[in-house]
């Protein structure tokens, strides 16, 4: 994976001082972006809803990825970068690898399997309250030979510590882990657990330049992040009818004002997100608009557009132009 203005893998320590050394190259980017240090790249894997974005979220210390308690949320790779004295690792927050059902199912297990060719480390989240299944196995089988992993027993706030114990036992067996490491994200960066598996992540690194400068949280494009927060919105306000059917773009952001397209499959969807008398759109900008003014800084007007792209989860030309 090539980072930035950068290109090359972690370095050796012998790579450092000689990149030191000659005062250029390679050294004179890392001087630029803060020296050499502990980084690398990550991918969270698992099935969905096992808690990859809410990890996510926890360890870079700020909302890049959005979360919902429907699976398969998560629809493009979210770059968040943990950024720590000592050590800096990028973390590709990757949707759920799961049996697809649509095109846009097949182009999201390839971004899954991209990811995992092009990072040095996979953290495997398997949910405590969940039954380790076929698609836990599915995903493990799928992990290149020489990678190096990590286990995280996500959402352990959710068992008793009798139930924790025991799946972190059957978790140890399944596979060579680097570490197995018990995570509660639902507190945030505060979450026990949290601090444990990003400190694990940073001493697994190699030595390298930090990709990224200090406050950098991810890379996605400011546009991109409004978008995902316009679907979290929609996907909360019809989760029972239609969550997989919502696509956002941002067309045109010339502040205060932000023209959004929100794009469903069918005529008869369409209605249901307006809602009666403008009753759901109108709530879906509400629950929308805080986290894009925190994320812009200031107040904004969010015009929203329903719009209808017919069976686009199946339409290759509909999925490119949605940016899949």
């Amino acid at each position: 994976m090539t980072a930035p203005g950068l290109a090359g893998a972690g370095m050796t320590e012998a790579g450092m001082t000689e990149a030191s050394a000659a005062g250029g190259g390679a050294g004179g980017v890392a001087d630029g972006i803060g020296g050499w240090t502990r980084s690398g790249f990550v991918a969270l894997v698992g099935r969905p809803n096992a808690g990859k974005s809410t990890l996510t979220n926890a360890l870079v210390g700020e909302k890049v990825a959005i979360t919902s308690s429907k699976p398969e949320t998560t629809r493009r790779q979210i770059r968040g970068i943990i950024d720590r004295p000592g050590y800096q690792v990028v973390l590709v927050d990757t949707p759920g690898l799961h049996r697809p059902r649509t095109l846009l199912g097949q182009r999201l297990n390839d971004m899954v399997r991209e990811a995992l060719a092009d990072v040095d480390l996979a953290v495997v989240c398997l949910p405590a309250d969940q039954a380790i299944g076929p698609g836990d196995r599915f995903l493990l089988a799928a992990l290149a030979p020489g990678l190096a992993r990590v286990a995280a027993v996500t959402k352990t706030d959710k068992v008793t510590r009798a139930a924790l114990a025991a799946k972190l036992v059957e978790v140890d067996a399944l596979a060579d882990w680097r570490a197995v490491t018990p995570v509660s994200a639902a507190g945030g960066p505060q979450g026990p657990g949290v601090a444990e598996l990003a400190a694990v992540l940073g001493a697994a690194m190699p030595l390298g330049p930090r990709w990224y400068p200090p406050g950098q949280a991810t890379d996605l494009e400011v546009e991109d992040r409004i978008a995902e927060l316009v679907r979290e919105a929609a996907i909360e306000r019809v989760r029972d009818e239609l969550p997989h059917s919502v696509a956002v773009v941002v067309d045109e952001m010339d502040l205060p004002h932000i023209h959004v397209s929100l794009y469903v499959e069918r005529d008869s969807q369409k209605g249901i997100v307006i809602g009666r008398r403008g009753a759901g759109l109108k709530a879906i900008g509400s629950r929308a608009r805080p986290g894009v003014e925190a994320l812009v800084g200031r107040r904004v007007f969010l015009e929203i557009h329903v719009k209808v792209a017919k069976e686009w989860q199946r339409d290759p030309k509909a999925l490119g132009r949605l940016g899949f």
